[in-house]
Formats: structure tokens, C-alpha cells, sequence
């Protein structure tokens, strides 16, 4: 009998959570029954989804019986172009396995699904960092000699169970492992505990990937002509919850202005208008931290039973900025200012950890929230109107002269994000750009003030610490914000 030339090789990449140890095992349990030599192992990732864990798998495909007392030698690690099947349980993790060079067109069948969940690198960015999805998919296309990809996740959650077993039943259905079903399914019933909901997402991960069943459809993107209706309405919910009707109005009457217009240009500042309006001060995030839905999402993401007992536990560390923006308008001014004069707007932050799942530390967090109607007092809800009122007028200016100059404006507020120094940061590079581009430019002619200001809000979004910005703008930019005025210089 002629022996095979060598072994058939998986690599995983899983998230935490996500089960990819236990899909590995059993793999090796199905390898195992079917009379295989095979060998697993694993390299461990890294916290907030900077990475996955990682499991390696050689399948040598002929019995034991057949090799006359022989051992195959299987290696520990994979290779780049030597990987045959690459299982990725998120879109993004397929795309790092192709830049690693483990899928190739000669060989790989890549297996993943296309969801996302956002990496840390995506989520640092001052602006819109995600990865271009469909770019992803394809590079699949181009780059796998076969490529399984569906949306495993929603699978997994309409089957009950985990994304692992849907992943592990597209991969036996794509045809490309020794491993008959029969064998797989039970691998999983030898695993015992939550058998059934497994079965029922491999068979659903099967069935898709060999083709019996058509995977689930995406959802159609809205049409272009009713994204200013949507985003308008989505921003008046979102406001609606963050402070009532009257703020729900009063974002109604700010874009109203805008309506007879550019239907382009009214989009893009009704969404950064409701980003704005909803900024996040310690009242938002005490809200969103104590609602009932985020202690029922915790429970679904770490698959918690009804029985199990789930401790959640938040880190804070509220200080000086945090206090003055609760405090009465004329109040917080002056203890801002103090700090400011004197360096101590970092001095007295206090570490703390705050078990909300608990009744103390619920109602502690909770009593924040309840602050919501007074937050139109406070010190924070004045400066953030006031500089909203500013950047209105300025786009309202500019779109009487020209609409790629308005854009431009309106789009200045992604630098605005956050709280404590991200938000002083962002705040610094946008006034800054209010100041040297958009009040007082170089310029008369719209079309160049648009390209600069495009230029240096890039330079902005790419460098939060304002040294880009600073050279765009010739000279450094400093937040020193004056008491006596709303604004700031640099």
C-alpha cells in the first residue's frame, strides 16, 4: 500500500471563549476512532482582543494497522503554505492567518466566519479603524483554494450552542478532512455536556458547507436615499434615552436648518450631531454600566446558566474633570481652571473597583445614573453646547459658500470622543483646527480651505497626541482654555 506523502494539517484560530480547545479535541477524538495517528497542540493569545489562541493539528490519514509498526513524525507548529485547513471564528482573524502566509491557493481550505468582533487595534483608532470586511473576503476568495464562509455566530445562536460546533461541522463538510461524520458527531457525544446543542450546530455548519443548504442571507444595505431619514431617526432614540424628549427636540430643530440642503452633508451632521449631543460624562457611563440588558449580555457572552452565579466587577478611576463636570456651571469652571493653572487635572484620580453585580456597588454606580436630569446644570452639558452652537454656525457659513468645505467641517467632530484625557486631547486637536482653518484661514478660495482642513483632521485622527496636527499646522497645539471664553486658542 502506498503511504501518503504526508499529513493533513489544521490550524485554529479561536477567540476566548469560543471553545477552540474543546473543537480540538475533538478533532483528535474522531482521528482517534477512526484508527489515525494525529497530534494536537496549542499556543495561547493575548487579552482584549489583541489576538487568538491558536491549536495546531497534523491528521496523518491512514490507519495505524496499515503502517507496520511505523509512527509517523508530526510537527508541533504549522508552516506557512503547508497548512491545508485554516478555521478562523472571526472575519478578521481569517485576514491575519492570509497576511501569515497559512493560507495558499494550492492547498488551503479556508473555513471562518464573517462576522466581526472588533480587535483593539480597530478600536484605538480616533476615527472609524475597522477593517474593510468585504476586502477580507476577497482576498479569500483569491487566496484559498477553497473558502467556507458564512456567518457562524448567528448560526451558533439559533442552534444554542457555541460558534466551535458550527465551525468543526463546516470543516467536516467541506470534504477536505479523512474524518466521516459519523465519527465527528460522535466525538461530540463522547464529550458529554451540551452534546445536543452542539449536534444540532455542527449539522447546521455541515449541511451549509457541503452545499445541501444555502447559508444565511446578510442583510441588505439601506438604500441611499433614505440614510438621512434613518439617521435621523436613529439619532433621536439614541438621544431620547440619553436625556428625554426636550433633547430629542432640540437635535430635531438643530438639523432642521440643514434639511433643504445637501442630503450628503445633512447626513454626515445629523450622525455626528447625535454622536456629539450623546457625549459620554460620568452620568452615560454609569447608565449603560447598570442597565439590565449589558447584566444579561455578560450572562449570554460567558454562556452562563440561569443557576450560575455571574461577578461583574468595573474599573474606574474618576478625578478631577469628572467631578467639575458634575458640578453647577460657574462651580466647575473655576476648579477646571485651578487645575489647569496648577497641573493637577490628572493629580487625583482614584482607582476603583466597583463590583456592580452586587447590591453596594450597583446602587453606588447606579446613583450616578440617577443624576440624568440634572445633567442640563452642569458644567460639562454648558461647554459641550456651546461648542456645538459654534460648530453649526461655522458648517452653516460654509455651506453658503461651498458643500465639500461644509463636509469638511462637519466631519472635525470624530476628533471629539471620550472623556478624561482622550477627550482632552481630541478636544485640543479640534479646536485647533476650528481656530487656524476654519475661522481664520490662509485662504479665501473654499476648495484649498477644504483640502487643508481634510489634510490636517487626518493628520489629527492619525496621531491623537497632536504632533501630526501641530506640524500640519505649523506651530504645536496646546489646549490652553481661557476662563473668561468658550472657546480655546492655540
Amino acid at each position: 500500500m502506498k503511504l501518503p506523502e504526508r499529513p493533513i494539517t489544521v490550524l485554529i484560530a479561536a477567540l476566548g471563549g469560543e471553545g477552540g480547545g474543546v473543537m480540538a479535541d475533538w478533532l483528535m477524538e474522531a482521528a482517534t476512532e477512526c484508527g489515525y495517528p494525529a497530534q494536537a497542540t496549542s499556543i495561547p493569545g493575548v487579552a482584549q482582543r489583541t489576538g487568538a489562541t491558536t491549536y495546531y493539528l497534523e491528521i496523518f490519514p491512514l490507519e495505524k494497522k496499515h503502517l507496520g509498526g511505523k509512527e509517523p513524525v508530526l510537527s508541533l507548529t504549522p508552516s506557512p503554505g503547508n497548512v491545508d485547513v485554516m478555521v478562523a471564528s472571526e472575519l478578521i482573524e481569517a485576514g491575519r492567518a492570509m497576511q501569515n502566509g497559512y493560507v495558499s491557493p494550492e492547498r488551503t481550505t479556508l473555513v471562518a466566519s464573517t462576522h466581526r468582533i472588533y480587535a483593539t487595534v480597530e478600536k484605538m483608532q480616533m476615527a472609524d479603524g475597522r477593517f474593510d470586511s468585504e476586502r477580507v473576503t476577497a482576498a479569500a476568495g483569491q487566496l484559498a483554494r477553497k473558502a467556507v464562509l458564512f456567518d457562524m455566530r448567528e448560526l451558533a445562536q439559533k442552534s444554542g450552542t457555541v460558534i466551535n460546533a458550527v465551525l468543526f461541522g463546516a470543516m467536516a463538510g467541506s470534504g477536505v478532512l479523512p474524518l466521516p461524520r459519523e465519527a465527528c458527531e460522535q466525538a461530540i457525544r463522547k464529550a458529554g455536556r451540551g452534546a445536543e446543542a452542539s449536534l444540532r450546530g455542527f449539522a447546521a455548519g455541515f449541511d451549509i458547507a457541503a452545499g445541501a443548504v444555502a447559508p444565511p442571507a446578510s442583510a441588505p444595505a439601506p438604500r441611499r436615499a433614505t440614510e438621512l431619514d434613518e439617521i435621523r431617526r436613529l439619532g433621536a432614540e439614541r438621544l431620547r434615552d440619553y436625556q428625554g424628549e426636550r433633547y430629542a427636540a432640540l437635535y430635531a430643530a438643530r438639523i432642521q436648518p440643514f434639511l433643504a440642503g445637501d442630503r450628503e452633508l445633512a447626513a454626515e451632521i445629523a450622525r455626528e450631531l447625535a454622536l456629539w449631543m450623546s457625549y459620554e460624562d460620568i452620568i452615560r457611563v454609569a447608565d449603560l454600566k447598570t442597565r439590565a440588558s449589558r447584566f444579561q449580555r455578560i450572562r449570554k457572552e460567558v454562556s452562563a446558566k440561569s443557576d450560575e452565579p455571574v461577578v461583574v466587577i468595573d474599573y474606574l478611576k474618576p478625578g478631577i474633570e469628572e467631578l467639575s463636570s458634575l458640578l453647577p456651571a460657574f462651580l466647575g469652571e473655576r476648579l477646571v481652571a485651578w487645575a489647569e493653572r496648577h497641573g493637577k487635572l490628572d493629580a487625583y484620580n482614584v482607582g476603583m473597583h466597583v463590583r456592580t453585580s452586587g447590591v453596594l456597588g450597583y446602587l453606588l454606580v447606579r446613583s450616578l445614573a440617577w443624576l440624568k436630569p440634572w445633567r442640563p446644570w452642569s458644567y460639562r452639558y454648558r461647554e459641550e453646547q456651546r461648542l456645538i452652537e459654534r460648530w453649526l454656525a461655522r458648517i452653516a457659513e460654509a455651506a453658503g459658500r461651498d458643500t465639500a468645505l461644509a463636509l469638511e467641517i462637519a466631519g472635525c467632530a470624530r476628533l471629539l470622543k471620550g472623556y478624561g484625557e482622550t477627550h482632552r486631547r481630541g478636544k485640543a486637536n479640534f479646536l485647533a483646527l476650528m481656530d487656524a482653518l476654519v475661522e481664520h484661514p490662509s485662504t479665501n478660495d473654499p476648495r484649498e480651505q477644504a483640502a487643508a482642513l481634510r489634510k490636517a483632521r487626518e493628520a489629527a485622527l492619525a496621531d491623537p497626541e497632536g504632533k501630526a496636527l501641530g506640524a500640519a499646522l505649523g506651530k504645536p497645539v496646546v489646549w490652553m482654555k481661557p476662563v473668561s471664553s468658550p472657546a480655546s486658542r492655540t
